[in-house]
């Protein structure tokens, strides 16, 4: 058996995604999400959440969309006042204060446990708590809250993860009505598997705000109307 994580990303970013991910899971197979603190919607998904309480609720932390909660960590934003851009982060990671980053991000952490919410797990948009530059943080973060963390990169070795195997195909071309009909359950038997998802309704905050539109409602549709296969099984 396989025990299996299906998180939806992005929780707060619009109440279009925000809806799409309550519907995911409450008809569907979603039994995870993680949310964002600096988003439109995160009020919005803060009551969706408390009134949805087997949604599990872990922290996207952020670092390379919006702008930060805090307003004074230089190395971190543009000169407007936004967080840089992914492609500048990766290619310059060196380049932001790890000091800044620990304080930003456990800013956005200790605003989701002021909301009452008690999170699963962290992970992060764009995947940015893989860049090896940044694992200092993400190790010091995972033990000080006790939050076990997505495994985003070869190097969380030493860390508590969320599961054993990170699966984020199920995205863009990869999203196909068969998907998880076609999940090879022979190299995982016995394992843990996380599978990421992006599940949303359209509305203008998310089609002016990320180039990751239509393909949501495609998402949306298969998390509620597949069926998994016998070998898995969803964790409570």
């Amino acid at each position: 058996m396989i025990d299996l994580l299906v998180n939806a990303d992005d929780f707060g970013f619009s109440r279009g995604v925000n809806h799409g991910i309550i519907d995911c899971h409450k008809y569907g197979i979603v039994n995870s999400t993680t949310i964002m603190m600096n988003a439109a919607a995160t009020q919005h998904a803060i009551e969706l959440a408390k009134n949805t309480p087997t949604l599990k609720v872990g922290i996207h932390l952020v670092l390379t969309w919006g702008k930060p909660l805090l307003s004074d960590v230089p190395s971190l934003v543009d000169e407007d006042g936004f967080f840089k851009k992914q492609s500048i982060l990766i290619e310059n990671p060196t380049e932001i204060s790890l000091h800044e980053l620990e304080r930003e991000w456990s800013a956005q952490i200790d605003l989701l446990l002021a909301t009452g919410l008690v999170p699963t797990h962290l992970d992060s948009h764009h995947h940015v708590h893989g860049i090896k530059a940044l694992y200092p943080i993400v190790k010091k973060l995972s033990d000080y809250y006790h939050l076990p963390v997505r495994k985003a990169a070869a190097h969380f070795e030493d860390i508590e993860t969320v599961s054993d195997i990170f699966m984020d195909d199920f995205y863009g071309e990869g999203v196909v009505d068969d998907y998880f009909d076609n999940l090879n359950s022979s190299k995982m038997d016995g394992k843990s598997l996380e599978i990421m998802t992006h599940p949303a309704y359209l509305d203008t905050v998310l089609l002016e705000g990320t180039s990751y539109t239509t393909a949501r409602l495609r998402e949306t549709d298969i998390l509620i109307n597949t069926q998994l296969p016998r070998d898995y099984i969803l964790r409570k």
